[in-house]
């Protein structure tokens, strides 16, 4: 048994019924505790982008939209453009409305997660912000094992999952195969400029993002919207092809690819999880260090970036690949895919071009995203003496990520996310009343 086949049980394992069942069953029971907030308060979360927070005196390190940018640049990358395509190719169309689904449910739960990130930070002897799953389980559940865990399982994501190497293996592919760019030299390049930024901690990270995420979301979106205006057509075929075959997957290609509907839940809550991380427990590392006074409020703020990432994002790119027939293509995979669809959708090569460079700017910055969100928990584990250790293994296994098989860098991502989702959602479920009362305490005031 070669060991692609052993990561693959060990994926099977973990992404099982207790994985999935946490997961959603978490989500929808915060969604009913906390009165569908994810709906009824998603307007005004998205109007908190724009305002600022009255008051003052305020803690944090951080804007709230900068914190809010920071966390997008390490969901909005790869799983939007290339995790998207493998789904559907492992789990068929359907494998988008689950998808869907959990990222519905996953607004909960990153409401709640981020909620108890502001009210349970600490600051650190330099004086920022620290906070995150590790520190709501230490000091609101009081298991410091279990928050020893989560760190533990941070830093193995930021290293081997989503952090690096289905990044850097992203960009330098798409590189090679728009630009004809060797993949050795945009691996070097690349691991050159993370080094530049990342030493100068959170606020160059929230910087860099706060520039680059907007401006290439909107592209990508806009790009995305112009070929379904183009093919306007065949979008209702396409959404009721997603939605049947989710239930019946005989009903994409008439079940020639051996698609089941578990493999098409596992796959699209897999790769759900992978891009909007609702319930790992990463975007409250960086919720911790917004600028504010009220937990609830950054969790309604934090909330939009799930529902940005997939109902957004993701949704572009997956109706894309259905209504262009890319995804049947079993000669192509990931990035490559993707480029395929949207060079069809627009009949030019520019959109395999715009979605190259939103590739490269969104896997850069989960890239910078992670980077940080690893070290907070390697801090929480080792102190800062060792940060520099950190940053250099990190540093070297970004020029690594270049060169190690697809398959093997997914389902190596797969094991460690879930992992990682665990211990926080076990956090979550303990915490559930400290939640609700902060949540109720919110809207009261507001009223």
């Amino acid at each position: 048994m070669n060991l692609e086949s052993v990561l693959s049980a060990i994926n099977g394992f973990i992404w099982g019924p207790p994985l999935l069942i946490l997961l959603s069953g978490t989500g929808l029971y915060l969604t009913f505790r906390l009165g569908f907030i994810q709906f009824i308060q998603l307007p005004r979360a998205l109007s908190y982008l724009f305002k600022t927070e009255q008051g003052t005196g305020k803690k944090g390190d951080v804007s709230a939209f900068a914190a809010l940018c920071t966390a997008l640049a390490a969901t909005i990358g790869t799983g939007n453009i290339v995790g998207v395509a493998t789904a559907i190719q492992a789990g068929g169309p359907g494998a988008v409305f689950w998808m869907w689904l959990v990222a519905l449910v996953g607004m909960a739960t990153k409401y709640a997660e981020c909620l108890l990130a502001v009210k349970y930070r600490v600051k650190d002897k330099h004086g920022f912000m620290a906070g995150g799953p590790m520190y709501y389980i230490e000091r609101g559940l009081g298991i410091k094992w279990l928050a020893k865990l989560f760190a533990i399982f941070g830093v193995l994501v930021a290293f081997f999952g989503i952090g690096t190497f289905p990044q850097v293996n992203a960009i330098t592919h798409a590189m090679q195969d728009t630009f004809s760019i060797p993949i050795p030299l945009t691996a070097s390049i690349i691991t050159a400029l993370v080094a530049m930024i990342i030493l100068g901690g959170v606020k160059r990270i929230a910087i860099v993002s706060s520039y680059i995420v907007p401006f290439m979301a909107v592209l990508y979106v806009l790009t995305s919207l112009v070929i379904l205006l183009l093919n306007w057509q065949a979008v209702p075929q396409a959404i009721a092809l997603i939605v049947h075959s989710a239930f019946d997957p005989s009903a994409a290609l008439g079940g020639a690819l051996g698609f089941t509907v578990m493999k098409a839940i596992q796959s699209g809550v897999a790769r759900g999880i992978f891009s909007n991380e609702s319930g790992l427990g990463s975007a409250p590392i960086a919720a911790a260090a917004a600028k504010t006074n009220e937990p609830a409020r950054q969790g309604l703020i934090s909330m939009t970036g799930t529902f940005l990432d997939t109902i957004i994002v993701c949704s572009m790119t997956g109706i894309v690949l259905v209504i262009t027939g890319a995804w049947q293509s079993t000669d192509m995979a990931g990035a490559a895919l993707t480029n395929y669809a949207y060079s069809q959708g627009l009949g030019i090569g520019i959109g395999g071009t715009i979605v190259t460079v939103g590739l490269l700017f969104f896997a850069f910055t989960t890239i910078l995203g992670w980077c940080y969100y690893g070290e907070r928990c390697f801090v929480y584990l080792a102190g800062t003496r060792a940060i520099n250790i950190y940053r250099f293994v990190f540093i070297v296994l970004v020029g690594c990520g270049a060169f190690i098989q697809l398959d093997l860098i997914w389902i190596l991502a797969d094991i460690v996310n879930g992992l990682m989702a665990f211990p926080n959602l076990i956090a979550l479920i303990g915490l559930r009343h400290i939640v609700v009362e902060e949540t109720k305490a919110y809207l009261a005031k507001l009223k």
